[in-house]
């Protein structure tokens, strides 16, 4: 997924703004390590309050995957970082000896750790949003601000199919991967079929048939059934003092926005955002308005 994301240049609600016509960041010159047992790959740029930025755990997907198009945008107001999860991108991935939501929340501690950073504002997607949430749990100190960008665990999903359709065709993929299965997963991913090309479908297959990308992601989705939590991420967030911001997509295939409101509703210090015509990438499908929405939400 080298390079920008396609507009929908006709509909004003994708076009882009001037807040997003900002010279893109480079890959090399932004990419750092984080040396250790697990060595933990990232990206850093601009000064300020510090947002760490956690990705979800899609096929191929990686820190800059998700979040290259909001960097510049989030660096312009923060030492923004994206941070490969331990076993993306260029991450490795460590023992997993607990569900890894917990595992990669100790690894985010110790990223905070290497950098200097007592404290951060978290946005994480999808199972990046249930590490910002475990994290808050686990090192509530640790937590300036929030935001969930419809994140795993926190859905409790009582009035939609389970499974969901998004997480068939991930397992569809998982099991045979192919171009094929990659495009229909991808497909459950975004409501609006433009920001999808050849190119995204390409970079994810590819990213995701190098070696040991599938057995990483394999062991990770299968340390939730192998470590499964006595009381659900969504029964916990009850004690989750700090300012939470949970975006949904209506659109979302994956995680359906009905499941949302269940945990949502057990915060005490949250807001809660759909975004309409939009799925499971809301930093993508609805990018400007994604973008002014966290800024606002994390300079009050």
């Amino acid at each position: 997924m080298i390079g920008t994301w396609p507009t929908v240049a006709a509909d004003p609600m994708f076009r882009i703004q001037p807040v997003t016509a900002l010279t893109p960041l480079d890959f090399d010159a932004t990419s750092r390590y984080l040396e250790g047992e697990t060595r933990i790959h990232y990206h850093e740029a601009g000064s300020g309050p510090a947002l760490v930025l956690l990705h979800g755990s899609g096929p191929g997907v990686s820190g800059w995957s998700n979040f290259r198009g909001n960097f510049p945008v989030f660096a312009e107001h923060f030492r923004t970082v994206i941070m490969d999860m331990p076993g993306f991108g260029k991450s490795e991935r460590p023992p997993l000896d607990r569900a890894y939501p917990r595992v990669a929340a100790d690894h985010l501690a110790r990223l905070m750790d290497g950098l200097g950073l007592e404290k951060a504002h978290l946005l994480g997607n999808s199972m990046g949003g249930y590490v910002a949430l475990e994290f808050a749990l686990a090192y509530p100190e640790r937590v300036d601000r929030l935001v969930g960008m419809g994140p795993g665990g926190l859905a409790a999903n009582v009035m939609g199919p389970d499974p969901s359709e998004g997480a068939r065709r991930l397992s569809d993929f998982m099991r045979a991967p192919s171009k094929e299965a990659m495009e229909a997963w991808v497909d459950t991913m975004v409501a609006n079929k433009q920001v999808v090309d050849d190119a995204l479908i390409d970079e994810r297959l590819a990213n995701a048939m190098a070696p040991g990308a599938l057995e990483s992601a394999m062991a990770i989705f299968m340390s939730l059934a192998q470590h499964p939590e006595p009381v659900p991420l969504y029964a916990r967030v009850k004690d989750i003092k700090a300012p939470t911001l949970i975006t949904w997509g209506r659109d979302d295939r994956m995680l359906p926005v009905e499941g949302a409101l269940f945990g949502y509703r057990q915060m005490p210090n949250a807001e809660l955002h759909l975004f309409s015509r939009c799925g499971h990438w809301a930093q993508v499908e609805r990018k400007d308005d994604f973008e002014r929405l966290v800024i606002d939400f994390l300079t009050r």
